[in-house]
Parts: C-alpha cells; sequence; structure tokens
C-alpha cells in the first residue's frame, strides 16, 4: 500500500473479552484485529495498527497510543466517528489525527505509564460483584503505610528479573513513578480504593502485576518493605509476590516527551474510570 498518511490514534478499551493487544494467527479476539477490521470496511488501503504497548489479555486502556498507515482521504474528525461505528462496543477511538510519516507509536515512546486498582471488601463489601471486571477485591485489612514505603523502594534503575515472567529481553528498566496512593471520592474522603501508579521507560511481562503482588505481600506482613533492595539484588522470581489478576490493571499513558511528573499527572487526570 502507498500510505497517503500516517494517523495517530488514542484508545479506550475494554480488556475483559480480549486475548490481549495482538493480533493472533488462530483469529482470537484481540483489540488490534478488532481495529484492523473496521479500518477494512472503510474506503482506501490500510497497513496494521501498531500500538505504544502490549497489553495482557484483560488488560485495560484509558489512553492507548497507535499509529496506522492510511490511503483514505476521510477527514480526521470524521474517520473518527466511521471507526467507531464499526468498531465493537469495547473499544472506542477518542482521538485520530495526521501525525508526521516517521512517528512510531511504539519506538517513539520515552515512557509509559500504568495503574492497577484495588479495593479491601472485608468491612464493606458493595462493590464486589459489579466491579468485578475492573477492580482487584482484598478481604483482609493492609498495611497501607508499610505498602507505600515499598513501593519507593522500586523508584530508579534496577534489574527487575524478580518481577519478570518468562523475559528473554535485558531486564534492567527505570521506574520514574512508583506510588501507592488512596482514590479520593466526591466528598473529598478516602472511599476505599488504593491505586499503584507506575510509570517506567518500559515494562517486562507480567511487571507491574508482579509488583502490585508483592505490595500485598508487604501489606499483609509477609514481607517487609526495607527487604525490597535485597529482592531486587537477588534476581530470583521466587521471591518476589504472586501474579494478581489483570483485570485492575489499566494504561493510562504513552509518553513522547521526556519524563515531566506535573504533565504526566495533567494527561491522566481527565480519564474516566
Amino acid at each position: 500500500m502507498s500510505a497517503v498518511r500516517r494517523l495517530r490514534l488514542t484508545l479506550e478499551y475494554d480488556g475483559t473479552e480480549f486475548l490481549g493487544w495482538q493480533r493472533q494467527a488462530g483469529g482470537e479476539r484481540t483489540v488490534q484485529g478488532a481495529l484492523e477490521s473496521a479500518f477494512a470496511r472503510l474506503p482506501g488501503g490500510h497497513g496494521s495498527v501498531v500500538a505504544a504497548g502490549r497489553t495482557d489479555a484483560g488488560v485495560h486502556a484509558l489512553a492507548m497510543v497507535a499509529h496506522v498507515d492510511t490511503g483514505s482521504d476521510i477527514p480526521d474528525d470524521k474517520l473518527r466517528l466511521a471507526l467507531n461505528a464499526h468498531l465493537p462496543r469495547d473499544v472506542g477511538v477518542l482521538r485520530v489525527a495526521t501525525s508526521d510519516p516517521d512517528f512510531h507509536a511504539q519506538f517513539d515512546c520515552r515512557y509509559r505509564r500504568y495503574l492497577y486498582r484495588l479495593r479491601v471488601r472485608r468491612d464493606d463489601p458493595r462493590g464486589v460483584a459489579l466491579q468485578r471486571r475492573r477492580v482487584l477485591s482484598v478481604f483482609r485489612r493492609l498495611d497501607v503505610a508499610a505498602m507505600q514505603d515499598a513501593a519507593e523502594a522500586l523508584v530508579g534503575t534496577h534489574d527487575f528479573s524478580s518481577f519478570a515472567t518468562r523475559e528473554t529481553r535485558s531486564r534492567e528498566r527505570t521506574v520514574l513513578l512508583c506510588e501507592l496512593r488512596d482514590s479520593i471520592g466526591e466528598a473529598g474522603e478516602a472511599d476505599g480504593e488504593m491505586r499503584l501508579h507506575v510509570a517506567a521507560d518500559g515494562f517486562l511481562r507480567g511487571m507491574v502485576r508482579t509488583m502490585v503482588g508483592t505490595l500485598l505481600w508487604v501489606g499483609k506482613g509477609k514481607l517487609r518493605p526495607e527487604e525490597l533492595p535485597g529482592l531486587l539484588a537477588a534476581r530470583d522470581r521466587t521471591r518476589a509476590g504472586h501474579n494478581v489478576a489483570p483485570w485492575g490493571l489499566y494504561f493510562v499513558e504513552a509518553g513522547y516527551l521526556p519524563w515531566d511528573r506535573e504533565r504526566s499527572e495533567a494527561a491522566v487526570r481527565g480519564l474516566v474510570l
């Protein structure tokens, strides 16, 4: 296909019924597959849709960035409407913009940011059924202060072998942000939900979910915050916590400028959960 223009897409999706982002040879339902099927129903030739990150099965996205080359002459905003008309309801295109032809959603990305949602249900079981595909339910009290201290120990450049699952790439990553925050409700008070915000120059397979599992060990008293540096240094997956469920994990930002905390906070502040 001779590309007329390269498009930058911003997407949201509910990962519950998808086998992750990447198109599968067996035809399994994936986000990339759904988007490319929608493009195929529009006039003009279209290339593959390339995302800033490849989310696993069950993982959601609030602002995934992707690019695609298209021969369509439909204006950007009308193209967004046309795509959404052909997409399933669990995928939505938020923005379409013609970009520089050299823009690459994956390789130009300087950092990626995720959040993981969890809520202690021991004294307040409301939402267990309704939020079962959105939030990890925890049924015992946690030492949140200890978890927050442990999260700080993960910031910086480390070998994250202890947090990697079936990883063949270099395991060194730089974590720019790792904070466990109480969610603030409409009344201005903590509403019982906690959110781990993590940004890094890259992530290993299962890294964020293992971080959460390890912090849960800390919260339950199975691991002390001061043991985190030794856990990292051990480079031993058996030393870290379990890989928690995917449904609490959300991709929230792809950063194409150097890390700036204030800019990143502004980018994620208005996202809908």
